[in-house]
């Protein structure tokens, strides 16, 4: 198959396979892991899908398993996975001077969601330069604490490696060290590490389209393009939303005798790490059933457009209820912000639920059939690698190789797109243009 027949969606679905694929086979070098031994095929590809997907499920420990070239070569892949290997690409012909054709214009415009192929070089930079601005800021502010607590060196490393990977929304952590696979649980009444992990992870998962507008009106709201007003919205909403319900659900159970300040802190972390960043400050194992239920309702939404995040996006559930009211008040047309929002869209946010749904929910009945694992952690599960979030409540050591496969699937999916992933396999360069006969069918 030659690369020219290829589509931009089937470029980029390839792309992130030979990411992953390269990913693995350099985790599987004997001097990647700690005990000098060759890791197994199937955690390597497991830890590698699980990065450029800046998704943040483990088979095996980050910190105690991996060399410092292991956790190197993951923190790459998270970085790669994170702005997308067309961004970076992108960015390399930029700075020698290539000159970028009307394809590969079109390519980058389809990796970061680009209304258009107008301006992509300096929207490249740009993207470059934030992220660079965020996670050298991010880890300025981590290294506080952390020299504090591993000494200058070792505090150093982890807030650059945390910054990066809060930023890319990948949940993979080092605190290992003090317990294994217990996250940030050590840090849970730490306002400075608790505070700028939720902020890079806020600003790595609005999208850069947002940053553009952000950057060019500042706090002038009205200019802002829809696709802003909508992010911005339901980000907020989706935040403290969740953190106040999260409060509630847990305020008899986890949080019940200790301040209530530490309980708001906790509350407000875990509905922002649930859009797809995956640490926890709390035992995601003792979160009561509607803490759990909110926590995947969260992890399937995920995200924004065209940012490090993974999920169905928070544009497409606000399509799809904006959709809904429209409906049941008896409107032709689906208008917020004084504009009329396009049919494809609504066609696409549709289409975007019910694949992802119905992934989720093969997957589901897939893992209880193979193995005797409670519905709860396996609907934890497959909604936190759909979502590309990483959270687990300990069940991903104990999968069997072929659940672990249907781990990697959704956890592929989630980041480069379920639609754009069956698009791949499905698209046409040429269709023929047929018309059938319109009937109604009744609905509801």
């Amino acid at each position: 198959m030659q690369l020219k027949k290829l589509t931009n969606m089937q470029i980029i679905a390839l792309g992130f396979f030979l990411l992953v694929l390269l990913g693995a086979g350099l985790l599987m070098l004997p001097f990647a892991t700690v005990r000098g031994e060759q890791t197994s095929f199937l955690t390597a590809l497991f830890t590698s899908v699980s990065a450029s997907c800046v998704t943040g499920l483990v088979m095996a420990d980050t910190a105690t398993h991996w060399t410092l070239f292991g956790q190197i070569v993951i923190i790459i892949l998270i970085q790669i996975g994170g702005l997308g290997f067309i961004t970076i690409a992108t960015v390399f012909l930029s700075f020698a001077r290539k000159n970028l054709g009307l394809k590969n214009r079109a390519l980058m415009a389809e990796s970061i969601n680009a209304a258009s192929i107008a301006g992509l070089r300096p929207l490249t930079k740009r993207i470059l330069k934030g992220t660079l601005l965020f996670e050298g800021a991010g880890a300025v502010l981590l290294a506080i604490p952390f020299i504090r607590k591993f000494g200058f060196g070792k505090g150093v490393y982890y807030a650059v490696f945390h910054a990066v990977s809060a930023f890319c929304n990948a949940g993979f952590d080092l605190m290992g060290v003090e317990e294994k696979y217990i996250s940030f649980e050590n840090f849970s009444d730490d306002i400075i590490v608790n505070a700028v992990l939720m902020f890079l992870i806020v600003v790595g998962g609005i999208g850069f389209a947002v940053w553009e507008d952000v950057r060019i009106y500042r706090f002038r709201f009205k200019r802002y393009s829809l696709h802003s007003k909508i992010v911005l919205c339901v980000s907020l909403m989706l935040t403290f939303g969740g953190g106040l319900l999260f409060f509630l659900f847990e305020a008899n159970g986890l949080f019940k005798g200790i301040p209530v300040w530490k309980g708001i802190l906790r509350a407000l972390f875990q509905s922002v790490t649930c859009r797809t960043a995956g640490f926890n400050t709390i035992s995601l194992s003792r979160l009561s059933v509607p803490s759990v239920l909110l926590s995947c309702f969260l992890m399937l939404i995920g995200g924004s457009t065209g940012s490090t995040a993974g999920g169905i996006k928070t544009t497409t559930i606000a399509v799809a209820f904006l959709f809904l009211f429209s409906g049941l008040r008896a409107r032709k047309r689906v208008a917020v912000f004084g504009r009329t929002l396009d049919e494809s869209a609504v066609k696409k946010a549709s289409g975007v639920i019910c694949f992802n749904l119905s992934l989720i929910f093969i997957s589901s009945v897939l893992i209880t059939c193979l193995q005797n694992i409670p519905l709860t952690d396996v609907l934890f599960e497959v909604f936190s690698a759909m979502g590309t979030v990483g959270m687990t409540t300990g069940i991903t050591r104990e999968l069997l190789p072929l659940s672990q496969c249907i781990i990697m699937l959704l956890m592929f999916c989630g980041r480069v797109g379920s639609v754009t992933l069956a698009s791949a396999f499905l698209e046409r360069r040429a269709e023929a243009q047929i018309s059938y006969p319109v009937e109604e069918i009744r609905i509801g």
